[in-house]
């Protein structure tokens, strides 16, 4: 009798427990859900018109992925205490090796194989730049922000010295699988580019969740010297996650470029912005060690919907920039003050 009176009581008082840390544990999630869900009311409330057609939705399904893709490895490379600001750069890089490619394999007379060995020689290139940047960092020791700061307008020039500045048509795309594959549509509202960026998303959850380097990239963010006394190869992971933005980063521009089959030098200079609010609204700290690949892809969408919005309620395009910066601004402000409370 006695232990079955005992038992309830204990179930009672776990489960509170339980519930708290859950709430605990995923706290960033919830609050950037809860973030999330409230600006979309507010988006409707204000705009029901533009936010209750099916339309808008797809157009945002449709150019957020451009720099959402990017967001998502950025994340990892903020909460291991770095920073990279090259990734425009080697999007257009991607493509001037990916037009490189496919020009010298002209012999081949097919192109499917040509377009594919161009996109595996794009995703090299971005991959190889991306490494190129962690070296640098790690051997050599100069921070993240000046080095890619430099690599970024490298690369730049790279491109426009390749390509003379001028831009080229991708039409021949049309005729191969990956046109559709890679921006084509699934029914009439869901584009490819969409999937993509949904796979790319949970591939990054998978190996920050369930994965050792995900593990390993998060204690570098909180203390790199406690990881490398747990026996953490820094540099490695760190030198792997510049690797991996690089490889995404040339990825999304095969996937922009596909999208209006045509190149421009220019192709990415207009996505560092968004994709930097995209990470820090998602709630990834600018001093390391925290941050979630929902966050960001949640984060990302907001970040997209904010033009929409202030359009759809009256003011003009130049107010999106405005808030950009300051979403950027209140982030930081936000993470310095919740830091210093817990230490």
């Amino acid at each position: 009798m006695t232990s079955q009176t005992r038992e309830p009581a204990t179930e009672h008082y776990r489960e509170p427990n339980t519930l708290r840390r859950l709430i605990r544990t995923y706290s960033g999630q919830l609050g950037i859900l809860g973030v999330f869900i409230s600006l979309w009311v507010i988006f409707i409330l204000a705009a029901p018109r533009t936010f209750l057609a099916p339309n808008i939705y797809s157009a945002f399904m449709t150019s957020i992925p451009f720099f959402a893709l990017m967001a998502i490895p950025l994340t990892i490379v903020v909460i291991a205490k770095e920073i990279d600001l090259s990734f425009p750069s080697i999007m257009a890089m991607g493509m001037v090796a990916f037009s490189f490619v496919y020009n010298h394999t002209a012999f081949i007379a097919n192109d499917n194989i040509q377009v594919l060995l161009a996109i595996l020689g794009a995703l090299a290139t971005g991959a190889l730049i991306g490494t190129l940047n962690g070296l640098i960092i790690v051997r050599v020791g100069i921070p993240s922000l000046v080095v890619t700061i430099g690599t970024q307008f490298f690369w730049r020039g790279a491109v426009l010295v390749l390509t003379q500045g001028a831009n080229f048509s991708l039409s021949y795309i049309f005729n191969t699988v990956f046109y559709k594959a890679l921006v084509g549509k699934i029914g009439p509202y869901l584009p490819m580019q969409m999937i993509w960026l949904i796979v790319v998303a949970i591939l990054g959850w998978v190996l920050m969740n369930r994965h050792r380097f995900g593990t390993h990239v998060y204690l570098i963010g909180d203390n790199i010297n406690s990881a490398e006394l747990m026996g953490v190869n820094t540099g490695r992971v760190r030198v792997q996650v510049f690797m991996l933005i690089g490889l995404v980063a040339a990825f999304a521009g095969v996937i922009a470029s596909f999208y209006v089959a045509y190149f421009w030098p220019s192709l990415g200079e207009g996505y560092l912005l968004s994709t930097l609010a995209s990470v820090f609204l998602g709630g990834t700290s600018v001093f390391g060690g925290t941050g979630t690949i929902l966050g960001t892809f949640l984060g990302a969408f907001i970040i997209g919907a904010i033009e929409a919005a202030t359009v759809a309620v009256g003011l003009t395009g130049f107010w999106t920039q405005l808030i950009y910066g300051f979403i950027i601004v209140l982030s930081v402000i936000m993470h310095t003050y919740l830091r210093r409370r817990a230490d």
